[in-house]
């Protein structure tokens, strides 16, 4: 699985570089994030703009990582593909999970406010 994160701007930036997050990598993915956001941060930003087809599993295990990460730290997500994007539409996780156009917005975001 191809999952690194880098600090950026007081925020943990981690970024997705596969095609899919289904039930093939759930778990994986679960794992990983797990083991990457032990790094200080109070904003998990995940940059999921190169993955292009998400499953109930994947949408899942995003689900699972935003609620390992409360009530201290938000988990937001960037860059989603129009794919993805209508995933979390359909199910109304828009309404649940802060979704930013890109890394960039994102950060910007959290400049406002600090």
């Amino acid at each position: 699985m191809n999952l690194t994160a880098e600090a950026l701007e007081g925020a943990l930036v981690v970024h997705l570089a596969e095609a899919r997050l289904d039930a093939a990598i759930a778990i994986r993915f679960k794992e990983r994030m797990r083991e990457v956001t032990v790094q200080p941060a109070a904003r998990v930003l995940l940059d999921l703009s190169k993955v292009e087809f998400l499953d109930s599993s994947g949408l899942g295990a995003v689900v699972a990582v935003m609620k390992s990460l409360a009530p201290n730290r938000q988990l937001e997500l960037c860059g989603l593909t129009p794919n993805v994007a209508k995933v979390f539409r359909l199910t109304r996780m828009d309404s649940v999970l802060p979704i930013h156009a890109d890394i960039e917005a994102a950060l910007g975001e959290g400049r406002k406010y600090a």
